[in-house]
């Protein structure tokens, strides 16, 4: 059905897009007998982007036709000069008028793929008035913990009825408090598919021990959460749940993880707490501990290992590196359209997981350095030193880590997180993060020059190479976008057919997205869901933008003719 109505909105709207197999009449000048039609609304006005500026130029020069000539006719005389401006405006005109066509396309292709860019299936969604209490959790073995937080695995055990409030508790440290309090022994010998969620424990030191002031204090771990993830705090009334006050909400996305429980109770001592955190623990579990009696909990889905622990056991080849570079920016690229800077992005803030074919699924976590705020969105008042700029200064990019504290100094963020993503990807392409490490061979985003970034393996595609170097420049008006970046990629790796194409159209551009449309709509009914491959391409038709797709085009080909 979905199929059928993008082709019919298609053909209403391109009558001249047809399949490459269906007999085509003899070409013939179409007469201009009436008005042009009146032209669509306009679309809302885009941000400003310098990269662009020769665009006009450079499709001009790309897209051949008589307007050459023109240069010619005018040099004749002052008759000359209104012929030539007749003629100019003759083939302006069809030209804007298939160009709106396209964009019109763009947007009716758009609609249909954005309901369809969803996150993976919810691993409580067999359980949804239950996990809004720790005691109803089964804590297994740590997985890892940060500056802020531990992470547990965890898992609800399965009950007809649900657990009733009475039941005994599976985690140490609620009810009475023993006269010397013990840890929790470690659950042992149970398989991974036994523990399907993790739970992260924040640490409380200076947040307070009320769930207003907790939830105030670390409300920006909570910005990819769920809509129904506070319900336990709240209530099950949407009446009575509190926003968060400045708080960004963030849409789900296939590349961002979903915190799917969310609640604050009472710190339990759980397994390796006395030898991975006892100073942070409370008075009540450690005498010498500094940290408050409740803090928050965060419920997330379980996964197999972070990206540094994956690429310390294996190195994807150069097709899988692709696609992992390209899920980092479609998952930046949509923070982006929400306002939303990430702040920390890291390998050990990026989870990995496998769909069937064993193509690794990236998804970004650790919102608690992100930049959520409604008021001041992706510009940041750097007025003072004491203004927090976000977390992994080896990683912070130059406009950030350079900027001066002052009167009206403002930190634009708008592409941050894709300068982290370009240092991000030599980890992908298995070379040194440039960024960190010690020695002359180490860079610093302060001061590296662009020329001192090292050479990426002859292995590597140069539209990779390209969107990497254009992802690292120093300045961020001649950085490329997360979109843009990601467009050139997804053109890369299944766009080749439309690129080799001779003196690219617009009516040829949309016949391909219509073509590539209907593929993947047929494939997502037809073959696994979980492929990565077919959600990065539905993401790429659910972001699509008229002119950040032709900047990409006209980037692509010219490095392919630069480099002859």
């Amino acid at each position: 059905m979905a199929v059928r109505l993008l082709l019919a909105r298609a053909l209403r709207l391109f009558p001249r897009c047809r399949l490459r197999c269906a007999p085509r009449p003899d070409p013939r000048p179409e007469p201009r007998s009436g008005p042009s039609p009146s032209p669509s609304p306009s679309p809302s006005p885009c941000p400003w982007r310098p990269w662009l500026a020769w665009l006009p130029a450079a499709r001009r020069l790309l897209l051949p036709g008589p307007a050459s000539g023109l240069a010619a006719v005018a040099r004749r005389g002052r008759g000359g000069v209104c012929l030539a401006l007749a003629m100019a405006l003759g083939l302006v005109e069809p030209r804007l008028e298939e160009q709106r066509r396209a964009e019109a396309a763009c947007r009716h292709i758009q609609t249909v793929f954005v309901g369809k860019n969803k996150p993976q299936k919810d691993p409580l969604s067999s359980f949804r008035w239950q996990g809004f209490k720790l005691e109803e959790y089964l804590i297994g073995q740590p997985i890892g913990k940060g500056c802020s937080a531990a992470v547990y695995e965890a898992a609800i055990p399965f009950s007809p009825r649900g657990r009733g409030c009475g039941e005994s508790s599976h985690v140490a440290g609620h009810g009475p408090a023993p006269q010397a309090a013990e840890e929790e022994p470690v659950v042992k010998h149970q398989p991974k598919e036994a523990f399907p969620l993790a739970i992260k424990m924040m640490w409380n030191i200076s947040a307070g021990s009320s769930s207003e002031a907790i939830l105030d204090a670390m409300g920006r771990e909570l910005v990819p959460a769920t809509g129904i993830a506070l319900a336990g705090e709240y209530g099950a009334v949407p009446g009575r749940r509190k926003p968060i006050l400045g708080r960004k909400k963030l849409q789900p996305h296939p590349n961002i993880i979903q915190v799917i429980r969310a609640f604050t109770s009472s710190v339990p001592l759980l397994p390796g707490a006395f030898a991975d955190y006892p100073d942070v623990l409370p008075l009540s579990l450690n005498p010498r501990g500094i940290g408050h009696s409740r803090t928050l909990f965060l419920v997330m889905k379980n996964y197999p290992c972070t990206l540094r622990q994956y690429l310390q056991e294996s190195s994807p080849d150069v097709f899988l590196s692709t696609m992992m570079i390209l899920q980092l920016l479609e998952g930046v690229d949509h923070l982006v359209r929400h306002g939303i800077a990430h702040r920390d992005l890291k390998s050990d803030n990026i989870l990995v997981e496998f769909d069937s074919s064993g193509c690794p699924w990236l998804v970004i976590t650790d919102f608690g350095c992100c930049l959520a705020d409604e008021n001041i969105g992706l510009r940041l008042p750097f007025t003072s030193s004491y203004v927090d700029r976000g977390g992994n200064g080896c990683l912070m990019a130059p406009e950030v880590i350079t900027a001066s504290p002052g009167p009206g100094t403002v930190i634009n963020y708008s592409k941050s997180d894709a300068w982290a993503v370009g240092a991000i990807a030599y980890e992908i392409l298995g070379l040194a993060n440039p960024f960190y490490g010690h020695g002359a061979s180490a860079l610093e985003s302060r001061s590296y020059h662009e020329d001192q970034l090292p050479s990426l393996p002859d292995r590597v595609p140069l539209e990779v190479k390209q969107v990497i170097k254009m992802l690292l420049r120093r300045d961020p008006n001649k950085r490329l976008s997360a979109r843009v970046a990601a467009n050139v990629l997804h053109l890369s790796l299944w766009g080749e057919s439309i690129l080799a194409t001779q003196a690219l159209k617009p009516d040829q551009m949309v016949t391909w997205l219509l073509c590539q449309s209907a593929a993947t709509l047929l494939t997502e009914g037809l073959v696994d869901r979980s492929q990565v491959e077919t959600k990065m391409k539905m993401c790429f038709l659910a972001n699509l933008d008229y002119e950040d797709l032709w900047a990409a085009i006209f980037l692509l080909l010219a490095w392919r003719s630069r480099s002859g």
